[in-house]
């Protein structure tokens, strides 16, 4: 497969995010950094690409200039990457879809509902391609578990646990990240929820191939003044009698970024965490717990088809984020000229999107309804 052209809108100079996209779409040498709108401040988004080797005559002073310009071209980029706060996703993201540009965007999906349905709405009337980069489902040993929950290896599930604790949000902290994920305006009416929370329930959907009916929530802002939540506890319902729990916090201390999963069934359950995303627990009813490993003895195909380098050797946060940029390529060349799609890809798409953006709507009615159970959508 020839080398994709990428654009990118946000992710400018002091942008944590953007350079992770940067790299993880350089890993496996699938796409090249063309275009891109890199700030709304159009000197800002010229001096940004200087830097990052693009083109001055595609160093675009706003998306909508970009995604007109871009199309027009012969040489066009072949999907752009969406790497704004949250309130900033739909707008550049309609713009390009209706530009016949396929998008890459960053979770959560939008800042509002309704944005989220015009998202939706323009990747139906387009036909254009949607991949929501829900990094922590690139990881190997998820791949394993989800090929392990649909293969029975559990048995038939009981109970899903999911957590996400942090504490970088502990006090009041002005800086470029922190700002906008704590002003409601940028973020939407979700902190923490839409934050982290949207990872913890989209990772616990992934592995089990569930989807949550109810909610009942409690939501807090435990720091003073703060006009999010910072602190998110859940109860799930999904579908076939299966019960949930979801724990999301910024503020919770001695945590950095301590995403965990516990899956258990009537055969079996697993455990994995991705501060140590290279080993997963998994215990068969009766029997001593095994230890699996990403790419050792045990490890499965869909594990094996996301592992780069050999046992023992640490793959983690960029090479998760890389292998949904590989499977965001293989979607695209598929639509551009037919290229077979790789077995097992599980990219995040649009549905994925929708019911996270359902799932933060949801959580936030029940919290404001004193933790009254609210379905989802």
């Amino acid at each position: 497969m020839s080398r994709l052209k990428l654009g990118m809108v946000g992710g400018g100079q002091g942008a944590f995010i953007g350079a992770v996209h940067r790299i993880a779409a350089r890993i496996d040498g699938k796409w090249d950094l063309v275009a891109g709108a890199f700030s709304s401040d159009p000197e800002k988004s010229k001096a940004s690409a200087a830097e990052l080797g693009v083109a001055p005559d595609r160093a675009y002073g706003s998306f909508q200039e970009m995604a007109e310009g871009e199309a027009a071209r012969e040489d066009g980029i072949d999907a752009v990457a969406i790497v704004t706060p949250n309130h900033m996703h739909a707008a550049p993201a309609v713009a390009f879809l209706t530009a016949g540009i396929h998008v890459i965007c960053d979770k959560p999906l939008a800042a509002t509902p309704g944005q989220a349905d015009e998202i939706a709405e323009a990747v139906r009337s387009s036909g254009r391609r949607f991949i929501l980069t829900h990094n922590y489902t690139g990881y190997p040993l998820i791949r394993q578990a989800r090929q392990m929950v649909a293969d029975g290896a559990l048995g038939d599930l009981r109970v899903v646990q999911a957590e996400y604790p942090q504490d970088w949000l502990a006090e009041e902290v002005h800086n470029k990240q922190a700002d906008w994920r704590t002003d409601p305006n940028r973020s939407g009416a979700g902190g923490c929820i839409g934050d982290i929370g949207t990872h913890a329930y989209n990772l616990a959907c992934f592995v089990t191939g569930l989807r949550a009916e109810s909610v009942a929530s409690d939501l807090d802002a435990f720091v003073p003044g703060r006009r999010v939540d910072d602190n998110v506890h859940v109860m799930l319902r999904f579908g076939g009698g299966v019960k949930g729990m979801l724990w999301a916090s910024q503020v919770a201390v001695g945590n950095e970024n301590a995403l965990r999963l516990r899956v258990y069934g009537t055969k079996g359950g697993l455990e994995w965490g991705q501060e140590n995303p290279n080993v997963m627990r998994f215990t068969r009813f009766g029997e001593p717990t095994r230890t699996l490993t990403r790419g050792g003895a045990g490890a499965s195909e869909a594990n094996i088809r996301v592992t780069r380098t050999p046992p023992g050797h640490p793959e983690g946060y960029l090479e998760g984020f890389a292998n949904i940029y590989s499977e965001a390529a293989a979607i695209v060349a598929n639509a551009r000229d037919g290229t077979p799609l790789p077995e097992g890809l599980h990219a995040p798409g649009i549905e994925d999107g929708l019911d996270g953006m359902r799932f933060i709507a949801a959580c936030i009615a029940s919290s404001r309804a004193d933790g009254a159970w609210t379905r989802l959508g």
